[in-house]
């Protein structure tokens, strides 16, 4: 069977198209995805389903990582300067760089300073034009790290050079700036569609500038995308590019077999051995750059007491999640880095699993009989999680030893973070995947205090000795320095029990033989950019 037949055989067996159309009459490759976007403007959201749908196919920054890796490569900047102080940094842009173009526009320029200052003014002040263009919206990951603290402003130095300038010297900042929030967007395309009257358009038909041009969506379903035949790092090998939305990891699989879908996100463990055995499948795997967690919402009680969440730490039987819900496939956790990324405390001390201690410290706080709680558990399997529903009913279960009683609720991926943001949940389940390989990229979006603001921090857990010891190891210009600092906030976190830290997982991308060129990225996300599909 040909490539494009194999293909029309994969969309027809899915009912993913309701008929035939010749735009995806070529090499067309079929991702089963695990969940819905929650937008497609990556400025708006940190989750990685969603920088997958929108900042990794369809948009670029002004650098870049090389996949695989946390190494950083020039993007739409294709060299940069800092200054010997720290405190501004220059990007050269790369010429002839083309934006995509849709139904209602056209780009009449390429890419150049101006839209580095659109995308990242638009972010910053609160009285730029495009700065509330849909309604609800916050700009998450640029108040979870802080960038307004960071940032003093952005000069255009000429078309094609811009200067960031700092308030203070920044190590993390570069890496920062190859993350999916520093996404380059198009402020020709926002004028455009500010003077026809529809400027919410360009938060939902995405423009940008990456390999793959937004075609279509239908909610819960499917998201369609094609090659960008200008692309400037080379159009991609396939015409085609779809995702499945499918968020069962039993059906993502079955899927798989027949060859419904070429790639699936996040397989279960229980069927990683039958995918190893399996000829048509190809097993890419790697220790993953991640942690899961449980979050107390400290605002609430009875978690604004340090003794409860001691205590519901001391309850959990964490060698039964792991041999449960990860299989052999993960690890567990006690910081809130994984133990694979420089400046982890190996000398923080595990919560044990400790039943009378946890109830002897629930009575000391208060609450001899227990309580009443809620625990939200994740409606998708996410690459620090592969069964949220399961780790909840385990939870449960030994939280019901102590004398706590808990009600497990869900929500649709979309509304469990938009819910979380505004701080309704009282326990939640969570996770992360590092996005630049930095610890900052742990501490400060998680557990920071403008994290709160921004609803990454989803414990809201401001604490002033944490909060100083990771913003002075921004400053720290010696690893070695910023290590011990880091060091210290572990063991505040540790402490002061925010979370339950749950597993550090291993990530498995299973393929089939047909998918040749698929490298697995250091971040959990998914690219196709490079892809080809060839006949077996």
């Amino acid at each position: 069977m040909t490539i494009r037949g194999f293909a029309f055989k994969a969309l027809a067996v899915g009912a993913l198209f309701a008929c035939a159309s010749t735009s995806f009459a070529a090499k067309t490759l079929v991702y089963c995805s695990e969940g819905s976007p929650e937008g497609f403007n990556p400025q708006y959201f940190t989750t990685g389903t969603t920088a997958d749908a929108s900042s990794v196919p369809m948009y670029n920054r002004l650098v870049e990582f090389e996949l695989g890796t946390t190494n950083i490569v020039p993007g739409l900047a294709e060299s940069w300067t800092a200054a010997p102080d720290g405190l501004s940094y220059t990007f050269k842009l790369r010429k002839g760089v083309k934006f995509h173009s849709s139904a209602k526009f056209t780009p009449s320029r390429d890419f150049d300073a101006d839209d580095v200052l659109f995308s990242y003014n638009r972010q910053a002040d609160p009285n730029h034009p495009f700065h509330k263009t849909t309604p609800g919206q916050t700009y998450a990951y640029f108040e979870d790290m802080g960038m307004k603290d960071i940032v003093d402003h952005v000069e255009k130095v000429d078309p094609m050079t811009v200067k960031f300038v700092l308030k203070k010297p920044e190590a993390p900042f570069m890496a920062n700036m190859a993350m999916d929030f520093a996404s380059i967007l198009s402020a020709e395309y926002a004028e455009k569609m500010k003077a026809a009257g529809t400027v919410d358009l360009i938060d939902k038909d995405p423009i940008g500038t990456g390999p793959f041009q937004f075609v279509s969506y239908q909610k819960d379903a499917i998201i369609r995308y094609k090659a960008n035949d200008h692309y400037w790092g080379g159009r991609p090998k396939i015409d085609n590019l779809v995702y499945a939305i499918t968020t069962d990891a039993s059906v993502r699989y079955a899927k798989l077999k027949t060859g419904e879908c070429h790639v699936m996100a996040f397989p279960k463990p229980a069927d990683v051995a039958a995918m190893k055995a399996d000829p048509n499948i190809k097993l890419v795997q790697q220790n993953g750059l991640n942690v899961g967690y449980i979050a107390f919402n400290v605002e609430k009680k009875p978690f604004d007491n340090k003794l409860v969440r001691q205590a519901l730490n001391m309850a959990v039987n964490n060698k039964a999640i792991l041999d449960s819900v990860f299989q052999g496939a993960g690890q567990p956790a006690k910081n809130p880095i994984p133990p694979t990324l420089w400046g982890y405390n190996d000398k923080v001390k595990e919560y044990p699993y400790d039943p009378a201690k946890a109830r002897e410290l629930l009575a000391k706080a208060g609450y001899p009989n227990g309580a009443e709680v809620e625990l939200w558990y994740l409606p998708v399997t996410r690459p620090y999680n592969p069964d949220g529903k399961r780790m909840a009913e385990l939870i449960q279960a030994d939280w019901e030893k102590v004398g706590v009683k808990t009600k497990l609720i869900t929500f649709e991926w979309g509304e469990y973070r938009k819910r979380s943001k505004t701080g309704e949940q009282q326990v939640m389940m969570f996770g992360w995947s590092g996005d630049n390989g930095d610890p900052d990229n742990f501490f400060v979006p998680l557990l920071g205090c403008a994290a709160v603001k921004g609803g990454g921090n989803v414990s809201r857990w401001c604490n002033k000795d944490f909060e100083d010891a990771v913003q002075k190891a921004k400053l720290a210009t010696r690893q070695a320095d910023r290590a011990a600092l880091y060091m210290k906030a572990q063991e505040v976190a540790s402490e002061e029990a925010p979370w339950i830290p749950i597993a550090h997982s291993v990530r498995f991308d299973p393929v089939r033989k047909e998918v040749v060129g698929y490298k697995m990225d250091a971040t959990a996300h998914h690219y196709f950019d490079k892809v080809d599909l060839v006949q077996k």
